[in-house]
């Protein structure tokens, strides 16, 4: 399978709809790619709280239509990062959405742990409740957002679901970027699954951004990592190596908690 992550770089002076142009030439230009995943919240910026209000859309907005279209022309299965959601009937959503390569829409997936402790995402957006996943040509999808990385348990349950490859688009921050490589090696070496993380790059309402978008196999291994600044990061992989690393090392049968109560 062949991924390629877009790390977008998201800066004041690009108006939402330049940039949401920008980055459907972007994914247009994957043609070739399997799959294309693109960071979280790239139309405001992760951290533009102001803008969440403002920019939101509900799913089937410009953004879903942009998106749509892109991953039909270029024939990929697409993982749009995510848009801050206006619900009609209820709050804002950071919601993730997948598009299948006839422009489909595959699945929504509203992020389930909201950052910002007392403020933020976290006051002004709802928490999801459904797990994701998608059933792909070769592998199956698990989707999760940003700070939701921090949350085993997540994964944990995504594998239960049947996830083989765990994509994370995000606006992580610089400063705790060695948090970020950490935990998306560890998701993948206790899930035995692979990784596919893809963050911003910019500055967002003053919080420079990560960047160094990754994917991680199964064993942990970094197959491809980006650098600081916009950039396509394209990697091929093998997604029956999931189902390999797992007969050969078979940890996840050897799970207590959270299954049978033992006796």
């Amino acid at each position: 399978m062949r991924a390629s992550l877009i790390q977008i770089a998201v800066e004041e002076d690009e108006s939402v709809e330049d940039r949401r142009l920008r980055v459907a030439a972007l994914v247009r230009d994957q043609a070739g790619s399997d799959l294309v995943v693109l960071p979280e919240l790239w139309t405001t910026g992760a951290f533009a709280y102001e803008e969440f209000g403002r920019e939101a859309e509900p799913i089937e907005g410009p953004t879903y239509e942009a998106m749509a279209k892109a991953a039909s022309d270029a024939g990929v299965w697409l993982h749009a990062g995510s848009i801050p959601e206006r619900d009609p009937e209820g709050p804002l959503y950071n919601t993730s959405l997948v598009f299948s390569p006839s422009g489909d829409l595959a699945a929504a997936y509203r992020k389930i742990h909201r950052f910002g402790f007392d403020k933020g995402e976290a006051v002004l957006m709802g928490a999801g409740r459904d797990l994701v996943t998608v059933r792909l040509p070769g592998t199956t999808l698990g989707v999760a957002t940003c700070y939701d990385l921090r949350f085993p348990e997540l994964f944990r349950a995504l594998v239960d679901a049947g996830a083989e490859t765990l994509v994370l688009p995000a606006g992580w921050p610089e400063r705790r970027r060695a948090h970020w490589t950490l935990l998306a090696q560890a998701r993948a070496v206790e899930n035995q699954a692979f990784v596919l993380a893809c963050g911003t790059a910019g500055t967002h309402a003053g919080v420079p951004q990560a960047g160094h978008s990754i994917v991680v196999d199964p064993w942990g291994e970094v197959l491809a990592e980006a650098g600081a600044g916009e950039e396509v990061l394209t990697v091929e992989f093998d997604p029956a190596k999931v189902a390999t690393t797992r007969e050969q090392f078979p940890a996840l049968k050897d799970r207590v908690l959270g299954l049978e109560p033992p006796r």
